[in-house]
């Protein structure tokens, strides 16, 4: 992507701001037959992407709440403007020429150019023309691949749009042989950003064509980095929460982009790893191991608080099909209701003042969801974050169970609330226990104790909470 300032010569000297949003849709608009269909293709894309096809690129353009029609551009892109907000801008008649396919091979390559110019920020490399034409390369290798793609998209000349990933590597494949040195396969080649651009620079003369993006063709778009930031932070992790509570398209995308970017500094280590991808590859990160059981009850529970689902009618979505020619479906959405949480804590033994000012904060954070705290040790002993957190002998968990299932009362009150998620903090030594919906329990097992409920028949979430360094 370019960093260029965003205004773009329209023709007979008129100027036109990339972030003025009236200007866009008033320069020389195009035929309103061909804006609806446009309209029609670019809204069947956005479909796809978020039922079968890319979760990452169906969550950027729902941060785009301004997607416009407009002949300023000759063909589409995603624009981050200095006020913090995103715009898709596409040219009617260039979607229209496309058709469904063209347009959701395009729409899918700008989406992930944003998320990998957040991913490489550094000025040396985005800055690079040969790191650029590496990024097109992998790119659009991954769009082809996850598309079901065999080759590019033509435009109404027959030319192919964008750079063709298998052009490339047959070029470089003839340089390095010329020089008598062995090129690699094509699979080998394309296995991460970093790879291509290694292996092009082994070249006597890299390809440099331009201009390299579907959209740029000199003049370039805004791309403030502060708002590319944010909302692909924002993206990604709304994808990783997917991924997290068993999403199969979101978890193979993001490990996909995350292999893609390996080697690219500590800057993306941990990144990645603040996002939880560990916990998604089912490994424990080269990291403290503070951060990592603070990132694992993150994770885990988000997966616990997944949002509830109503039936509802889309009325704009189900236009859209029926235009299209499709049946309208009904969609699932949420939350439902406020979602639960029950803390406790056991104060039996000893208990570190960190983790307990830690968790107080957690909860309360997470949008949409009422926290509940104990403490407990042989009673079960309710209180409010801030207040001084009691405790004396013996653990006895079963309490905690009978309390959370509304069987014990405590002050002459019951539970009567069903918890979405119990998270248990304790020194793992007392009865072993088996609540009635283990899948909701979480256990943090402190330094030394016993992680029995991760053996327990049937299992629970459970992790061992340590302080400080490795």
């Amino acid at each position: 992507m370019s960093t260029a300032s965003g205004q773009r010569h329209a023709g007979r000297g008129r100027v036109i701001d990339l972030t003025d949003r009236r200007a866009l849709a008033d320069h020389e608009p195009a035929d309103p037959a061909v804006i609806e269909r446009a309209h029609r293709l670019k809204e069947a894309a956005l479909l796809d992407f978020g039922i079968r096809d890319s979760a990452v690129a169906s969550w950027l353009y729902a941060k785009c709440h301004h997607q416009i029609p407009t002949t300023a551009v000759p063909t589409a892109a995603v624009v981050a403007s200095g006020d913090g907000t995103c715009l898709l801008l596409y040219n009617p008649g260039f979607f229209v020429a496309l058709g469904i396919h063209g347009v959701k091979f395009v729409l899918y390559h700008e989406a992930r150019h944003l998320i990998q110019r957040h991913l490489y920020v550094e000025e040396g490399l985005r800055t690079d023309p040969v790191f650029t034409l590496a990024t097109e390369v992998t790119i659009n290798h991954v769009v082809l691949t996850r598309l079901g793609r065999h080759e590019l998209p033509r435009s109404e000349e027959d030319e192919k749009i964008g750079i063709d990933p298998r052009a490339v590597h047959r070029r470089y494949t003839e340089d390095l042989r010329a020089q008598g040195l062995s090129p690699l396969s094509y699979d080998e080649f394309v296995v991460t950003d970093l790879s291509v651009y290694g292996e092009l620079k082994r070249m006597t003369n890299p390809p440099v064509p331009p201009p390299l993006c579907v959209h740029m063709d000199g003049d370039g778009v805004p791309m403030d980095p502060e708002t590319v930031e944010r909302v692909a932070q924002e993206v990604l992790g709304e994808v990783m929460r997917q991924a997290l509570g068993g999403n199969e398209q979101a978890r193979s995308e993001l490990l996909d982009l995350a292999g893609r970017t390996e080697g690219g500094g500590d800057r993306l280590t941990r990144m990645w790893g603040n996002l939880g991808l560990a916990a998604l590859r089912g490994e424990t990160p080269r990291t403290r191991r503070v951060e990592w059981w603070k990132r694992w009850l993150v994770d885990t529970l988000a997966s616990r608080l997944r949002e509830g689902e109503r039936l509802v009618y889309p009325k704009k979505l189900g236009a859209v099909l029926l235009a299209l020619g499709h049946d309208p479906m009904l969609s699932r959405r949420g939350p439902e209701r406020t979602k639960v949480v029950l803390v406790a804590i056991d104060t039996s033994g000893s208990m570190s003042d960190e983790v307990v000012e830690w968790l107080t904060t957690l909860v309360g954070q997470t949008e949409g969801v009422q926290t509940h705290w104990l403490s407990f040790d042989g009673q079960v002993m309710p209180f409010v974050p801030g207040e001084r957190v009691l405790g004396g002998g013996g653990t006895n968990f079963q309490n905690v169970v009978d309390y959370a299932e509304g069987r014990l009362e405590v002050g002459g009150r019951a539970f009567d609330l069903t918890p979405d998620a119990v998270i248990m903090v304790t020194d793992g030594y007392a009865p072993h226990v088996t609540p009635a919906d283990p899948d909701r329990w979480i256990w943090l097992i402190t330094d030394g104790g016993d992680t029995w409920p991760e053996t327990h028949r049937p299992p629970m979430a459970c992790h061992r909470v340590t302080t400080g360094d490795r």
